[in-house]
């Protein structure tokens, strides 16, 4: 399996876990993820905001305009408590899946 596929494959649980610290804007998701994985998820804007907008349409973020300093207003995503109850589930789904998958792979008993 490529890089590509795992990424696509939990980004939008990274989004939501980045959310959960606070609101961003698209822009800061991305550097971001490029930032705290040491340059390992370049998050790209093909994929960041297709996935925020299906985590929206789902219920899990939420939008709003604000102003920027450095020009236009930026369109920050948050939070939603569905979104943080969603996050939570997928954690804990992600460490029991790496949990078999370390097992399995190293045949761990």
């Amino acid at each position: 399996m490529r890089k590509t596929e795992l990424i696509k494959g939990v980004s939008e649980m990274i989004l939501l876990s980045f959310l959960d610290i606070r609101d961003m804007y698209g822009y800061e998701l991305m550097e971001t993820g490029n930032r705290v994985s040491d340059g390992y998820f370049q998050l790209k804007e093909g994929s960041v905001y297709p996935a925020l907008k299906r985590l929206h349409e789902k219920g899990f973020v939420d939008l709003y305009w604000k102003d920027s300093k450095e020009g236009p207003q930026r369109k920050y995503y948050t939070l939603t408590e569905e979104g943080r109850r969603e996050l939570n589930q997928q954690k804990k789904e992600w460490s029991m899946f790496q949990g078999a998958l370390l097992k399995t792979l190293f045949h761990a008993e």
